[in-house]
């Protein structure tokens, strides 16, 4: 198992910024300054995760997310989330959101409203037959569609039958492991890489995300052809430490070398 040489997109995750914001009235810390400077420092990409309780992302920041990555060239902008996520209150529905401002690529996330965090894959099995409509529909609007999964080569199989061009691995087990490393962890390391493997195999292009950090990254960038990460939480911690612009240089730098 030896590091792809390949680069690794960095796409920073800014709800933990939007997070921050909330719990006080008004526009401070500014979400989009905050996307900004993580720009400046070299990630290659924005993401945001709107959910209807609108906890840290809200609609508004979705738009002015998109006006900033569409003024700069070469940067892509990743929504993800509830692809079955309706309207509630001033959320519009996750999917009227997507339509309204045209990532990239859009991310859907098997979540339910009122979970905490994303902590699952798809099971394809249940719910190829309400996805395929909406990958459909989003890739009829010109954006790259990936599915949030389990590193299960069945699963990814399903997910190249269903016609999305990529898959994001759900990398909490991952990092939880790698905090006490021995053989446990090396069984479950090499299931992400043989996952990594398939989806190269087969034509689908591979995401990861969730609980990366600057302790983990690096290993995980073993994995073959991992195309690009998604950071957030780790990455606004670290940044309490180092600054927004050294931590995301600091994460870039991983993703490339």
């Amino acid at each position: 198992m030896s590091q792809h040489p390949t680069a690794t997109a960095l796409s920073v995750n800014l709800n933990k910024i939007a997070l921050i914001r909330n719990s006080r009235p008004g526009n401070y810390p500014d979400v989009v300054k905050h996307g900004e400077i993580c720009l400046a420092a070299g990630a290659d990409g924005l993401t945001v995760h709107p959910r209807p309780d609108q906890r840290h992302i809200r609609p508004q920041d979705v738009y002015e997310i998109s006006a900033l990555v569409g003024a700069h060239q070469g940067i892509e902008f990743n929504i993800e989330g509830n692809p079955f996520a309706e309207k509630v209150g001033n959320f519009p529905g996750f999917l009227q959101l997507v339509e309204n401002t045209r990532p990239h690529q859009c991310t859907l996330v098997p979540d339910s409203n009122d979970q905490l965090t994303s902590d699952h894959g798809f099971d394809l099995k249940k719910s190829s037959v309400q996805l395929e409509p909406i990958v459909r529909h989003l890739q009829s609007l010109g954006i790259r569609v990936s599915l949030f999964m389990d590193p299960d080569p069945e699963q990814i199989s399903l997910a190249k039958d269903l016609g999305v061009e990529r898959i994001e691995l759900y990398t909490g087990p991952y990092a939880e492991a790698f905090k006490q490393p021995g053989s446990t962890f090396d069984t479950l390391f090499k299931r992400y890489y043989d996952a990594a493997a398939h989806a190269q195999a087969i034509g689908v292009g591979l995401n990861a995300g969730h609980d990366l950090n600057l302790d983990n990254l690096g290993h995980f960038r073993k994995v073959p052809a991992l195309l690009e990460v998604s950071i957030g939480h780790a990455l606004t911690v670290d940044a309490l430490a180092m600054g927004m612009h050294n931590a995301v240089a600091a994460y870039k730098k991983l993703c490339t070398h």
